[in-house]
């Protein structure tokens, strides 16, 4: 970990943070056919990443001084990671929220941490399911459901 760009990403990331809770406060706070607003996402995850750089902020504070020791960028899970997310914002309307996340998550834990398969696809279906069921039902929100061409919907 290096300290001077960990506090410069802290800061920027406050700074964007902010930013999403400023401009959220401006949409809309329904949608036709939903309890849940669009705004609330945007909100939730400014809130998110206001506390999470704060605390990394925080912990800037607290590095020990030790010896620098270089560390290798990883650019082939970055590249991994890179394309499975835009895979997954192209066909999140076509294949639908549960089955696109699950594939996104699995191939994510994958590329982080190979092995353990199975607790990567326990993972990555109950959260799947698990956030489409409180978002849909509980939250009484609308995301893309299975595809049809599954006969499941």
């Amino acid at each position: 970990m290096n300290k001077t760009f960990d506090r410069y990403a802290s800061i920027a990331f406050l700074a964007i943070g902010i930013l999403f809770i400023i401009e959220s406060r401006k949409i809309t706070a329904s949608a036709y056919g939903s309890e849940v607003g669009p705004n609330i996402f945007p909100l939730g995850l400014g809130l998110v990443l206001v506390v999470l750089s704060l605390r990394l902020l925080y912990e800037t504070f607290k590095y020990q001084q030790t010896e620098k020791r270089r560390s290798s960028l990883d650019y082939k899970r970055f590249g991994i990671i890179f394309v499975a997310a835009f895979v997954y914002c192209y066909f999140l309307e076509d294949i639908g929220y549960v089955l696109s996340t699950f594939l996104f998550l699995l191939i994510g834990f994958q590329t982080m941490q190979q092995g353990k398969i199975w607790s990567s696809i326990l993972i990555s279906g109950g959260f799947s399911f698990g956030v489409y069921y409180l978002f849909v039902e509980v939250l009484k929100g609308s995301l893309p459901g299975l595809p049809t061409w599954l006969g499941l919907s």
